[in-house]
């Protein structure tokens, strides 16, 4: 069989390390173009939220290159993610896609669940196999991180920005490409280094958080590229949610390695004390961690109607005031554009910067 499953962000790369480990034939979906959106609008009721419409120009360009399997993760709560599976499997069949369509739910922390699920995708592969495959995917998904992190810190500082973004580029292409973790180690370093060599600029650097909805913030084509976009802009962007760390805690129960997540969760409070659904409390809690490290300001991003960020929103503004960091929020549909999106940020980081060039120096001890 032909398997797919939905873009978000780069996250095809360790998907497709895990799926080629499992033995199974890879159909990754194009990158998020104007033709997918156009395909999810199409086909999707109007009032979904951005990432269905999505999902499903996703799916109809994956089956239009010959896939026959579709993967799709479950999920519960307030959140609209819980029924994406169950409506994009039934439009697609109105639509006489001939398909199949195996749901992933969340394994509730239990490693042996997760293998499972994992090894039920396979053909013929064995326990072993099947937990090597995730060690791999999960290698590749930390080495793909790292680059991402080492664009976020060199982008804003460097004269040549499109090389940069190109040596990044390069960098993922390797990385996908690579058969060993040897081979991963070498794209990253190779990537870091010219990135490192890179003439810089002198101007001062921003810092912004980004935080919001999980596939808002990874997936690019859902939100303009907005961190790129702040980088160019001079802004050292560091995002709230990471795939590893959503995957360390959410799916082996922090097992893994270290994280931080109690402790940041806590900081929500006093603001927002209980679980709203998707990562309403998570954007809370971020934007409190990110204040106290005393960055400049935080852009908070979802799509158009999002229950979740809603409720987030409604209380950053007391963040805002009370840990005294700008705010500003995008929310996303298929009606926004990149012109409007690239003015709003352009003008946020000019109040940033004029904000920063007024605070008094700090006096030396």
């Amino acid at each position: 069989m032909k398997v797919t499953f939905p873009h978000m962000g780069n996250v095809y790369i360790p998907i497709r390390a895990l799926l080629k480990g499992l033995k199974l034939e890879v159909v990754v979906p194009p990158p998020v173009s104007k033709r997918t959106l156009e395909l999810g609008m199409k086909y999707s009721p109007e009032f979904a939220c951005l990432p269905l419409k999505i999902n499903m120009g996703n799916f109809i360009e994956a089956m239009e290159n010959g896939a026959t399997t579709i993967i799709m993760a479950g999920g519960w709560g307030p959140c609209r993610f819980g029924y994406y599976a169950q409506v994009e499997r039934d439009i697609l069949r109105d639509l006489g896609y001939d398909f199949r369509m195996i749901v992933l739910e969340a394994p509730d922390s239990k490693l042996s669940e997760l293998l499972k699920q994992v090894k039920a995708l396979g053909e013929n592969v064995s326990m072993r196999q099947a937990y090597q495959a995730i060690k791999f995917a999960w290698y590749k998904l930390n080495a793909v991180e790292d680059l991402e992190r080492k664009l976020e810190y060199y982008l804003p500082r460097v004269v040549e920005k499109t090389e940069a973004e190109k040596t990044y580029e390069q960098g993922l292409q390797d990385i996908d490409r690579a058969l060993t973790r040897q081979e991963v180690d070498d794209c990253v370093r190779r990537a870091g280094v010219t990135l490192e060599a890179m003439k810089r600029r002198r101007e001062p650097v921003l810092r912004v958080g980004l935080i919001g909805e999980i596939y808002t913030i990874l997936e690019p084509g859902a939100n303009y590229n907005v961190a790129r976009l702040l980088g160019r802009l001079g802004v050292e962007v560091t995002r709230s949610i990471y795939l590893s760390e959503w995957v360390n805690i959410h799916l082996t129960g922090g097992w893994l390695r270290k994280n931080r997540h109690n402790e940041i969760i806590n900081m929500s409070r006093p603001y927002l004390n209980y679980w709203v659904g998707g990562h309403g409390r998570e954007t809370v809690a971020y934007a409190v961690d990110f204040a106290r490290q005393g960055f400049d300001g935080l852009v908070q991003i979802g799509p158009l109607t999002c229950m979740p960020e809603i409720v987030a929103q409604s209380v950053l503004g007391r963040v805002s005031e009370f840990e005294g960091i700008p705010c500003m929020t995008l929310y996303f549909d298929e009606h926004d554009g990149a012109a409007g999106v690239n003015t709003r940020l352009e003008a946020f980081v000019d109040m940033l910067r004029r904000k920063k060039m007024s605070l008094p120096a700090t006096p030396i001890a």
